[in-house]
């Protein structure tokens, strides 16, 4: 019982053996030393709470904030000792935030347990007691046989048993987990292969033993031991053989496959990263100045008890005549008295500390967030998406981006391939119309098209030397892939000339590809349009179609070398129609090129170098012919190193590397990834505002830097320095040295940077400070061949600096994930690379061009927003418990409290709090379209300028000067005459603390109607309604007796103070003084040092309220009417100027 409460409560984990042993089918051995071992349930938990544990886990959460816990302290200090003040005072207020947060976060919570009970509740079907059986997700155990159907996700990570295909293999996507979109093919071993019935499964008897779970999801290290007529079999276990929770079964009917990791110990959960908690430049400013605040009221409490006694020190004045001390108050201890007095001065002062500031803040910044979704700027029609806020803590931060950086693929370009050009035995060709046409041929050239119709037919028969090369290229790049094909898609004919569509009876539009990468789809789809098209692919064979062939050729499928980020080149051993074993691979120049030793090496790799200035992603592809011996050779070290169960992914990159040589240079592709709308608009609108971009992609440095020019990442003016190459520290120094005295004598000029990710991690290692003040003498900074992980460590490195700027990364792939979790502000592009970086991202948008108005627009009215919601509740905190210590003066700091415990109480929670609320959801200090227009705005609030500690200083003594005028011009009013009644009553402390506090909540709430800009309907509803509320409580509160309240000091006290004509004089008076000097100067201000944004914002500029939703839907219409035509990559050759060793 105690064990199952503390897992309850969370604190005790299921426990976790050295090695794991799954027993299929959970067929335990009847005889023989088992010990049962115990593993995890199938639940996934995305929960933070229980029922159980929400309330003490909760509390312990929100009593970590500084002033929770202070107002906690206050309260427990009002129970205990004799305070001025009723503990409701402290405690009300502090019930009321801790339940307001309790019930935000306890509704998120539920949301999020009623997501896990839709998947832990989905039905599954396991096999036990020799049948199929119907049950939930949530009760699958490890060991049970699951059956899993065609388009359903896997409920657990199953080592794959069977499937319908007669080869046991079958085929996942796992978009949902790593963001690529292909067919991925899994395989089982031979033995379990022929159990495609529930009755073979329940008799087969096999064990697994494999690793602990571990959250790598490409790697899988077992084997499987099968028990057939007496004799173990023991067969490897890979990442192959393991179908991942979360991913989905396609192309496949059904498959069995025996759970081996469940629940949270599955691989996907493993991956639920728990992202750091980030933190605001807002609510850090915020908490420094709580600090002073506390500071504040430690220096009040601490002056007004030195006071106390000082007063006291006359005999008169330490014990009056109407006030007697009891024997027990002479003998008490002078320390525990000063103690005693020091806690109840603080109790007394402690609203100056605001305990409603952090609900309001999180009410403001949960229901800010909205717009962001609501904004029809921000939707995307062709995709039916819009913008998504996964985190609204972070709102304020937008607005004070400096420094962005963004992937390139997918990001910046659509993701979209289309083959262009290629090079094949050293001579260049271009697609047009379905047909290769050589360079400086048109298509309607004589004999201009390779291959391209039946009329060339005879053209390979005749010169069989001339197209060889050109076809075993075309094969090589139809073969060479892991492209799976469906044949259940409607008719979805490819643009372009298609000669299969109706030739010799085969029909090629009822076929879609699924590939890796856009890259793989458009080359074999390109080469399906200009003759060899890839038609069929079942288990170990390939098929492919040609027009030199009247019949299909079939390829056997002998190994896979799948392609890596180390390697940056895949491959695939066939074995060819007539009998030899061929190697196909294609991949990066840098991985290809230095393994060739036949073949145009030279002009092929100038072709690569031209592809990649016209922006073109480049493939290159090679050959290997083997030998039988060879074969032989090659195939023992594959099957070695794949069924090592000790450093198999090394002996896998031994045997790759002894495979992969002596290659045959066939040739390269180039592949255009098209700009998305509006990119090169965006970029310059955010450089305007002052934010600097730096790209970070994976794609050679050729490539890069045309796509940067293309983008106006880099201007064509622009001289582009390059730190490139480096092999070592000393040479990667003195790059950098050169690069800083380049730019120190051309500083007339702009500058960019290029770098790779060798040089990259050379820089960061020893040269950090160096690297960074090139960087940031540089407009723009490209970084090329970045491996995920390089990306995260150059935000860090920039998140980090003395400076601290605030930085934002955006990306839509996998690969970007750890770049956008590490930065202040991630931002998830919703591309065609899976979820991934959508669901670890704060923010996501459908294309970057939404970036703009999400910084410029959204990011400028959050931070002005909470900026003033910040220091206007400072400001009337200090309002409201100066006049309180400036009351104790008068009253020989006999701690007698101005204002009533009701009015303590409900002063922030209700008199006060709604304007603000209101203020920092609508506030706008210009219209949305100035700002988009205007990029240069964004520098006014730049580097936290709104909470500056000159902009703090200034809100809190105006409350101060504010304070002292409520008090003294009340009591210059009441001090001298308090006969102010008609009948000749006089006013009591009551009447005067009700005098002050109803100046002062006047005075406040048209304080910030004086900063208000942006007014609507709402506005005006909560500001004068705020007053009447007021109003007319107090009249309801001091007009009648109300029975549960012990005493009643304002019984009638409202009404006599309002009959009084002098008292009305002096509340118009005092708040005219208070708010004239605020008016003049924001005039004076206004006109003689005006802000970037109050010149960019004339009367004409502001719509009135009835039409600023029109206003903002309607910017919606007219993005839709401009241009949307996609912009594609052009790029001339930019001016590069390399600084090489030669160059001293």
């Amino acid at each position: 019982m105690l064990r199952w409460i503390r897992q309850q409560l969370g604190f005790d984990p299921p426990h976790q053996s050295d090695t794991r042993t799954v027993y299929v089918a959970n067929r335990f051995p009847e005889h023989g030393h088992y010990i049962p071992q115990r593993f995890a349930d199938n639940r996934i938990i995305s929960s933070k709470y229980t029922i159980w544990n929400f309330v003490p886990k909760n509390l312990f959460e929100q009593f970590r904030r500084i002033a929770n816990f202070y107002f906690l302290v206050i309260f427990l200090v009002q129970l205990m000792i004799d305070t001025p003040t009723s503990p409701v005072t402290s405690g009300l207020p502090l019930f009321f935030v801790i339940t307001v947060t309790a019930i935000k976060q306890g509704y998120e919570d539920w949301l999020r347990h009623k997501a896990d009970n839709e998947v832990n509740g989905a039905p599954v079907f396991v096999v036990r007691s020799g049948s199929l059986v119907q049950t939930r997700s949530k009760n699958i155990r490890v060991g049970d046989i699951v059956r899993v159907a065609k388009d359903e996700t896997f409920p657990a990570d199953l080592a794959l048993l069977s499937s319908d295909r007669g080869d046991g293999t079958c085929h996942i996507t796992t978009a949902s987990l790593d963001g690529e979109t292909n067919l991925k093919t899994h395989y089982s071993v031979a033995e379990t292969t022929v159990c495609q019935s529930v009755s073979q499964l329940e008799s087969l008897q096999a064990v697994v033993e494999c690793q602990q779970p571990e959250a790598d999801l490409y790697r899988f290290v077992g084997r499987i031991t099968v028990t057939q007529h007496g004799e173990e079999i023991v067969r490897p276990l890979g990442p192959e053989n393991l179908l991942l929770r979360g991913a989905r079964l396609k192309n496949t009917k059904e498959i069995f496959g025996v759970a081996v990791y469940t629940g949270m110990e599955s691989k996907m959960a493993l991956n639920y990263k728990c992202k750091s908690q980030k933190r605001s430049a807002v609510e850090k400013s915020m908490n420094t100045f709580l600090i002073i605040y506390l500071g504040i009221l430690l220096f009040e409490a601490i002056l007004s008890t030195i006071l106390k006694y000082a007063w006291q020190a006359e005999d008169k004045w330490d014990e009056p005549f109407y006030n007697q001390k009891t024997e027990q108050e002479r003998n008490s201890s002078p320390i525990l008295k000063f103690i005693s007095d020091f806690l109840a001065f603080l109790v007394l002062y402690n609203f100056i500390i605001p305990i409603s500031l952090y609900v309001t803040v999180e009410m403001q910044k949960f229901l800010g967030s909205f717009f962001i979704g609501w904004d029809l700027d921000l939707y995307h029609e062709e995709s039916d998406q819009k913008a998504q806020v996964n985190t609204s803590d972070l709102n304020e931060e937008l607005g004070q981006v400096e420094y962005v950086f963004t992937d390139k693929t997918g990001t910046l370009t659509e993701n979209e391939m289309h083959f262009r050009e290629c090079s094949i035995n050293g001579t260049k060709y271009r697609e047009v119309n379905g047909k290769l046409v050589p360079e400086g041929m048109t298509d309607d050239s004589p004999d201009a098209g390779l291959c391209d119709t039946e009329s060339h037919l005879t053209y390979f028969y005749n010169d069989n030397t001339v197209c060889h090369s050109e076809l075993l290229f075309l094969k090589a790049v139809s073969l060479c892939h892991t492209v799976q094909i469906s044949y259940d898609q409607p008719d979805c004919p490819v643009g372009g000339g298609d000669p299969f569509s109706h030739a010799n009876g085969f029909s090629s539009n009822h076929m879609e590809y699924y590939a890796s990468s856009p890259d793989e789809k458009a080359l074999v789809e390109a080469t399906k349009r200009i003759g060899v098209a890839f038609t069929r692919s079942s288990g170990d064979t390939m098929e492919i179609k040609t027009f030199v062939s009247l019949f299909a050729l079939r390829y056997k499928l002998l190994h896979v070398l799948e392609f890596d980020s180390d390697r940056r080149r895949m491959s695939v051993i066939l074995q060819t129609p007539s009998g030899g074993q061929v190697l196909f691979t294609k991949g990066a120049e840098s991985a290809i090129l230095p393994f060739t030793t036949s073949g145009e090496i030279e002009k092929t790799r100038l072709h690569v170098d031209e592809f990649a200035l016209k922006g073109l992603r480049t493939l290159v592809v090679a050959c290997r012919h083997f030998s039988p011996e060879e074969y032989i050779d090659v195939d023992r070290h594959l099957n070695a190193a794949r069924t090592a169960l000790q450093q198999r992914e090394e002996r896998l990159q031994e045997a790759f590397s002894y495979i992969e040589r002596d290659l045959h240079l066939l040739g390269a592709t180039g592949v255009e990834d098209k700009l998305q709308d509006k990119v090169q608009e965006t970029i310059e609108a955010l450089r305007l505002a002052g934010i600097k971009v730096w790209v970070l992609t994976g794609d050679k440095h050729e490539t890069a830097v045309s796509v940067s020019l293309s983008c106006g990442h880099f201007h064509r003016t622009m001289n582009i320095l390059e730190l490139l190459q480096q092999r070592s520290d000393n040479e990667c120094a003195e790059q950098l040295r050169r690069l800083a005295r380049r730019i120190k004598e051309d500083h007339v000029i702009q500058h960019g940077l290029v770098v790779d990710g060798a040089s990259l991690s050379l820089a960061l290692r020893e040269h950090e400070k160096l690297f960074m003040e090139v960087c940031k003498n540089c407009s723009a900074v490209l970084c090329c061949r970045m491996a995920p992980l390089q990306k995260a460590k150059v935000v860090r490195l920039f998140k980090t600096s003395p400076e601290k700027p605030i930085t934002l990364a955006i990306g839509d792939g996998a690969n970007d994930v750890s770049m956008i979790q590490e930065a202040h502000v991630g931002i998830g592009i919703m591309g065609k690379e899976g979820r991934q970086a959508v669901r670890n991202s704060d923010y996501a948008i459908a294309r970057f061009k939404f970036l703009a108005k999400l910084l410029l627009v959204h990011g400028h009215f959050y931070y002005i927003r909470i900026a003033t919601l910040v220091q206007y509740f400072f400001y009337k905190n200090v309002c409201f418990i100066t006049p309180q210590f400036l009351y104790q003066f008068f009253c020989l700091f006999s701690q007698q409290t101005l204002y009533d415990s009701v009015y303590l109480t409900l002063y922030n929670i209700c008199f006060t709090s709604l304007p603000i609320l209101v203020y920092s959801l609508f506030e706008q200090l210009v219209h949305p379209h100035v700002l988009q227009n205007k990029p240069g705005l964004y520098r006014d609030i730049s580097k936290n300028s709104l909470l500056s500690f000159r902009t703090f200083l200034y809100w809190t003594l105006l409350g101060f000067c504010h304070a002292f005028i409520f008090f003294f011009g009340s009591y210059i009013l009441m001090g001298e005459d308090t006969t102010l009644m008609g009948n000749g009553q006089m006013f009591g402390n009551w009447t005067f603390g009700t005098l002050v506090f109803t100046v002062m909540v006047i005075t406040v709430t048209l304080k910030l109607a004086l900063e208000t800009h942006f007014w609507t309907w709402m506005n005006h509803f909560v500001t004068w309604g705020s007053i009447a509320f007021y109003f007319i409580f107090s009249l309801f509160y001091g007009g009648i007796i109300w029975p549960f309240l012990h005493t009643q000091d304002m019984y009638f006290v409202f009404v006599h103070l309002l009959s009084s004509g002098s008292a009305w004089f002096a509340i118009i008076i005092i708040v005219i003084t208070c708010l004239f000097p605020d008016v003049v100067k924001k005039i004076f201000y206004r006109h003689l040092q005006p802000t970037g944004t109050q010149k960019r914002a004339p009367v004409s500029l502001i719509p009135p309220p009835e039409k600023a939703q029109s206003a903002l839907i309607g910017q919606c219409a007219s993005w839709k009417r401009e241009n949307r035509e996609k912009s594609p990559i052009k790029a001339s050759k930019p001016n590069i100027t390399q600084l090489d060793m030669s160059q001293q």
